[in-house]
């Protein structure tokens, strides 16, 4: 990285901790135990620009690149996990597949309303029987004059009841053809679009994560990101971006983890000493630093292939693979050095442990990413 990039993300990260102080950290464990998802707090997290982080200045957003976006969720993240992933999940999928695929018209239309926060975006690929077997899917778009009529439900979707609009991915073909599913863009209030089941979660609680419900939908051909049967094939490309993002909660959760069992060691005596001075504990606390310095590496090095346009399907789903196990562990071992302690809702780590998870699991599971992997370096 220049100097020039390394002050300005010193500057940035700056800005995103302040902001998490300030109005995130006061209300996290209230937001998790009720499962709230505060949308204010989001429309104020627009007007600092966190919301439209990769979309160019002229659509009003803040036009920086991966590096900085990666800044920004982690130190989010690093307070609330759930906040940082609905901060990923609507910068890098959402507003990110109407940037990289709309027209200009739907540029100018959906993207200054996402990237000020006036908006939030959900993106819809996932359905009940079609999780990673995304060319089976059953919600169907069906050709009717000018309009698609859109049938069919939507599951694990971040933002799936509160978001303002939606980028969807339907089956406008026949069944497993990779040319035969299509993205709509589908605003709240059209006719037959509506919100369904609320998941009730082990963590990133207040990330609200529901069903998206399609009856008799209609949709204008206008509202077509790019061409009829290009929706999976976007998708892959937008996965490559949400993979990042992933690696970037995850490492956001881990170096909050981590900190906090550096700190609580430190202070926690037993035996006439600080714990941080025993074998046992030091070495945790190194194994921990040197997997999270490895995950960053492997995210960063991601971000500069996908800031110069190159392809990064690979090391994508590497950073993402790495960066969330390597999360689950280190949450794991803050745990473990806060004790029972760290078993209790009145410490930050019990809640690290249960935001942990949903990385190993959430934009493909790890063996999914096992597979890209494989795939890559075997073609």
């Amino acid at each position: 990285m220049t100097a020039e990039l390394i002050d300005n993300l010193t500057m940035i990260e700056q800005s995103a901790k302040d902001f998490a102080e300030a109005y995130i950290r006061p209300n996290v464990m209230d937001w998790d135990e009720s499962q709230f998802f505060p949308m204010e707090m989001f429309h104020k997290m627009g007007k600092y620009g966190f919301l439209g982080i990769l979309v160019p200045e002229k659509y009003g957003g803040v036009g920086l690149g991966y590096q900085e976006y990666i800044s920004i969720v982690v130190e989010i993240g690093k307070v609330c996990g759930s906040i940082g992933l609905s901060v990923a999940a609507h910068n890098s999928l959402c507003t990110n597949h109407i940037l990289s695929f709309g027209s200009e018209e739907q540029k100018q239309k959906y993207l200054p309303k996402l990237a000020s926060g006036q908006w939030i975006g959900a993106w819809g690929l996932t359905e009940p029987n079609t999780g990673s077997d995304a060319g089976r899917m059953k919600c169907v778009a069906v050709q009717d004059g000018d309009h698609f009529v859109l049938n069919g439900t939507k599951n694990f979707i971040t933002h799936g009841k509160s978001g303002h609009v939606a980028v969807v991915i339907a089956r406008t073909g026949e069944l497993l053809d990779s040319h035969g599913m299509t993205a709509f863009v589908v605003e709240r209030g059209t006719p037959g679009f509506s919100g369904g089941k609320k998941e009730n979660k082990l963590g990133m609680r207040a990330s609200e994560t529901a069903e998206m419900i399609f009856d008799n939908c209609r949709i204008h051909k206008s509202q077509i990101l790019g061409e009829i049967g290009d929706g999976f094939v976007q998708s892959l490309k937008i996965l490559d971006g949400g993979r990042i993002s992933i690696a970037a909660v995850s490492l956001a959760i881990a170096k909050g983890a981590y900190e906090a069992a550096v700190k609580y060691a430190q202070e926690r005596e037993q035996f006439g000493k600080p714990i941080a001075s025993f074998q046992a504990i030091s070495f945790k606390l190194a194994d921990m630093a040197t997997k999270i310095e490895a995950a960053e590496l492997l995210t960063r090095q991601a971000a500069v292939l996908k800031n110069a346009g190159k392809k990064c399907t690979k090391e994508s789903a590497m950073a993402k693979y790495y960066a969330s196990e390597i999360c689950c562990q280190v949450a794991n071992e803050a745990v473990q050095v806060f004790g029972g302690y760290g078993y209790t809702k009145d410490f930050p780590v019990e809640k690290f442990y249960r935001d942990a998870k949903l990385c190993t699991i959430g934009e493909g599971t790890s063996e999914i990413q096992k597979v890209v992997i494989a795939r890559d370096i075997l073609r």
